[in-house]
């Protein structure tokens, strides 16, 4: 039978990679979207366990907007890095210096 103790830890090794994941490689942009991914499921983990372990269902609600932020977040995000391709070339973070138009 798996715990909240079990669901906690998960969700706390998914925020910790996704952490290491962007202290490790500050290069690479479409990574680094990868990552804060990665940390906001981490979270939602957090906010669904919680929720079925005190049966409120607010937790799983406040998901449903987290996965909206997440997913415009993520579009917005793509769409300025494909631009800033067209325009330098490069994705790569230490390129993006200045932010002229």
């Amino acid at each position: 039978m798996l715990t909240l103790t079990h669901f906690l830890t998960l969700s706390a090794i998914l925020f910790s990679i996704s952490i290491a994941g962007i202290f490790i490689n500050r290069k690479n942009m479409i990574l680094l979207l990868m990552c804060i991914e990665l940390m906001l499921l981490a979270v939602n983990f957090n906010f669904i366990a919680l929720s079925r372990y005190l049966d409120d269902i607010a937790g799983q609600v406040f998901v449903f907007f987290v996965l909206t932020v997440a997913a415009a977040e993520a579009a917005i995000g793509l769409a300025i890095l494909v631009i800033v391709f067209r325009t330098r070339q490069s994705i790569n973070v230490q390129d993006l210096d200045s932010l002229k138009g």
